[in-house]
């Protein structure tokens, strides 16, 4: 051990109290809010080999549930020195800003779907059980909107709430308006909408989780990143599976989840598949799955050679 101190949040400083004149520094640090950037500017600036960390993983490595600086840096110092860092890929910063694009649009779906939730719990509460149209379309809103049968109150919150979701609709459009334009000159993401049944969405959402197809060594281990693989539950003789694996992106699987329901539907090869498959008595949830797990591993036989940052 060298040095054991704090030091402030400032790269200049960090070389300055770690300057060992030629040597080179290999050094680690935990994935979390900040990271990368760091990453980047300590790269750009001292050139030396960073490492970010999955923090999960390297707590369960610890063994230990005391939490400290010192025995978290001891733990990364180690690990990295012996070379079993589990670590986490460092996203360029055009992909780190996508990521930012897509997750904002995220939390605008979310929050759609937060408010469509309430205005069909406050019409249950008061007892509207039958509308002219199914909901959502137009003639069900315009309904809503005028001729509902609420009482006072619940009629001032459905129109507070309506006014709060043509908001976020209008900014859940401005967002796929500003994606589409800065993916206009993305290689990737061009090729990608050129799939079958894959639009906008799925591709910068795509793009912006997995950034590189390359950086999975096979098709199988980016499906296992992406939560399509089943998760084995083995045990002497008895082999058995007990669904889909659950550390993973769960918006990314579920976009791809939808994706294979769209390729499934429009798709020749992929619907002829899912026949199959039903035809054996497998689970619609299961064909479901399956399809999006060969198609993500197809996709990277296609992409893994692209060459993009």
């Amino acid at each position: 051990m060298l040095l054991n101190r704090a030091c402030v949040n400032d790269v200049a400083h960090l070389g300055r109290l770690l300057n060992f004149g030629n040597s080179r520094i290999e050094a680690a640090i935990e994935a979390c809010s900040g990271t990368a950037d760091l990453a980047d500017e300590i790269v750009a600036q001292l050139g030396w080999s960073i490492s970010l960390a999955h923090p999960g993983y390297v707590q369960r490595m610890k063994q230990n549930r005391d939490k400290t600086d010192f025995s978290d840096a001891r733990m990364l110092a180690d690990l990295t020195r012996v070379g079993y860092l589990p670590k986490v890929w460092l996203a360029p910063e055009p992909v780190r800003e996508l990521r930012k694009l897509t997750r904002y649009r995220q939390d605008l779906v979310k929050r759609r779907r937060v408010l469509k939730l309430q205005i069909g719990a406050l019409l249950r509460d008061q007892r509207v059980l039958s509308a002219p149209a199914a909901r959502w379309t137009k003639a069900w809103l315009e309904w809503l909107r005028s001729q509902a049968p609420l009482s006072e109150q619940g009629r001032w919150i459905v129109d507070q709430t309506l006014m709060e979701l043509q908001s976020v609709m209008e900014r859940i459009r401005s967002t796929e308006t500003r994606l589409a334009a800065v993916t206009e000159s993305d290689t990737l993401v061009q090729n990608l909408l050129k799939q079958p049944g894959i639009g906008l969405v799925t591709a910068t959402l795509l793009r912006a989780e997995i950034g590189r197809f390359d950086r999975f060594r096979t098709g199988k281990q980016l499906a296992r990143f992406c939560g399509l693989t089943p998760r084995n539950v083995s045990s002497g003789a008895r082999q058995a599976d007990a669904g889909l694996i659950g550390q993973c992106n769960r918006y990314l699987r579920s976009t791809l989840i939808e994706a294979a329901h769209r390729l499934i539907r429009v798709e020749g090869h992929w619907s002829a598949m899912a026949l199959r498959m039903c035809a054996r008595g497998k689970p619609k949830g299961l064909v479901v799955a399956a399809i999006a797990n060969r198609w993500i591993r197809r996709l990277y036989h296609e992409f893994k050679l692209m060459n993009v940052a």
